[in-house]
């Protein structure tokens, strides 16, 4: 595609009745929660999985990592390909591989074919979501309607990640680990048929051809730049294995990016890079990537290994997070509308960075109503407030036909987000533990010390995010901020 205007309309937004809309929204936000809630809620499970399926305990991470380098790295091939051959068959197509990777990882028995599952479940993840963020834009037209299923959309999206955790513990303690699999079959399959029913079809924009060089670039590059930074948690920053997997994120992300800015049909289309407001949502999303996963991770340790909590306690820690991002997702889609886009997606922002700030003064005499309960509600409001304007303005005053790839790019930015501020944290806050056990500290202590570190470089970051939404989403009065075609 060029950034020639098309002759054909654009398709319009196409609910034709309050019920109809209603089930075009379950069906788009379920889908969405189905992606979410699958990189948690494996998680819990993961003791129980090693001790069946056979994982050495070094092996055992590739049941996470499988899914996150498929999601992560073929985001962007999965919005174009949703662009090009119809949102809503690509839904389908994703939610149906989904299902089906999720049956055979729930009856695996060997560590390969559990792996071969989780990476297929990431593939589907990767065409489903930037398939139904652009069929949520599409089909909800600018105004109230938009705004109400752009919160509920930040309300799942934002809770997810908490929700996963309670319903991976509360699954693998009463029923089994392969139910935290099983579970996601129903869901995916209803899904994928309800679409067929309530969701517009559109044919996709086939004018072009796809930019298979730049697929090929830009997935190895978003894959070996996941994995690099994902192994640098285990192998150190300088180990071969890591530097040789970084160098290679580098040499073929430099090479997508040459071929993107010469190409007259690229697979990303710099015009959405020279918009001010969706490149900052974009940016703005990746630093919540940081701070969000630093949280979880660093609080889930502290919960489990300070506070000895099973994992049904780990995840039921967070539920007060997450309805805390109901209500402010609802604020924001409701009561709040009206405020400025950028105001509330930097006012969460701040909140977010006074949440993880107040989680810095956990220790081995730290509670949880005293220390963790303040610091996760006010973060889960942040997330709900910012949530909903980061998301329009990721993907709206885009061209219809960039929908895919617009919304492709938001979701990327939060994935590589969280994988460069697991790297990055994880290892300053261990050197930070090793440092004062050499001081002579209680280990304890000592641990506790390097999470409070984490979680101060994390709230310092999400201040930058409130900085840069400040910034970025403000309308400008000499240019208004307008679509760049």
């Amino acid at each position: 595609m060029t950034g020639t205007a098309s002759a054909t309309p654009p398709p319009q937004p196409a609910v034709p009745d309050r019920k109809r809309g209603l089930w075009a929204l379950a069906v788009l936000a379920g889908s969405q929660l189905l992606i979410v809630v699958d990189a948690t809620i494996v998680n819990v499970a993961l003791s129980a999985i090693r001790d069946d399926v056979g994982f050495s305990l070094q092996d055992l991470q590739w049941v996470i990592t499988a899914y996150t380098l498929a999601f992560g790295g073929l985001l962007l091939l999965g919005g174009r390909l949703a662009d090009r051959f119809g949102h809503r068959r690509m839904l389908v197509i994703g939610a149906l591989a989904f299902a089906g990777a999720s049956f055979v990882g729930g009856c695996a028995e060997t560590a390969a074919l559990l792996v071969a599952a989780r990476a297929v479940q990431g593939i589907g993840a990767a065409v489903m979501a930037p398939a139904a963020l652009a069929l949520l834009m599409r089909v909800f037209p600018a105004g109230r309607e938009r705004t109400v299923a752009l919160g509920v959309w930040a309300g799942v999206t934002a809770g997810g990640t908490a929700l996963g955790l309670i319903l991976g513990g509360v699954l693998t303690q009463v029923l089994s680990w392969s139910w935290v699999f099983w579970i996601n079959v129903p869901v995916a399959i209803t899904a994928a048929g309800v679409a067929i029913v309530v969701l517009p079809a559109g044919e996709g924009d086939r004018a072009g051809r796809i930019d298979v060089a730049g697929a090929l670039t830009v997935t190895g590059g978003l894959i070996a730049l996941v994995y690099g930074l994902v192994r640098t948690t285990d192998t150190g920053w300088v180990s071969t294995e890591a530097l040789v997997a970084l160098g290679t994120a580098f040499v073929l992300l430099a090479a997508f990016g040459l071929l993107q800015a010469r190409r007259s049909d690229p697979l990303v289309p710099l015009r959405l890079l020279r918009n001010r407001t969706v490149l900052g949502a974009d940016v703005t999303g990746l630093i919540f990537g940081v701070a969000i996963y630093a949280l979880f991770y660093f609080l889930s340790i502290f919960l489990a290994t300070v506070l000895g909590y099973n994992p049904v306690k780990v995840g039921l820690a967070f539920l007060p997070m997450t309805v805390a991002i109901a209500i402010a997702a609802r604020l924001a889609g409701g009561p709040l509308a009206s405020v400025r886009p950028h105001r509330l997606a930097a006012g969460g922002s701040l909140l977010v960075a006074f949440g993880v700030a107040l989680l810095m003064s956990i220790g081995p005499a730290a509670g949880y109503l005293g220390t963790v309960l303040p610091g996760v509600v006010l973060a889960g409001l942040g997330l709900g407030l910012a949530f909903a304007p980061l998301t329009a303005a990721g993907v709206s005053g885009t061209d219809p036909a960039d929908g895919g790839i617009a919304s492709a790019l938001f979701n990327a930015g939060q994935q590589l987000g969280g994988a460069i501020g697991l790297a990055v944290l994880t290892t300053v806050s261990a050197a930070r533990t090793a440092q004062l056990v050499a001081d002579g500290n209680v280990p304890i202590t000592a641990m506790a010390a390097g999470w409070s570190f984490g979680f101060g470089i994390a709230a310092i970051t999400a201040f930058a995010g409130a900085v840069v939404a400040a910034i970025t989403l403000k309308p400008s009065a000499a240019r208004p901020n307008r679509r760049v075609v």
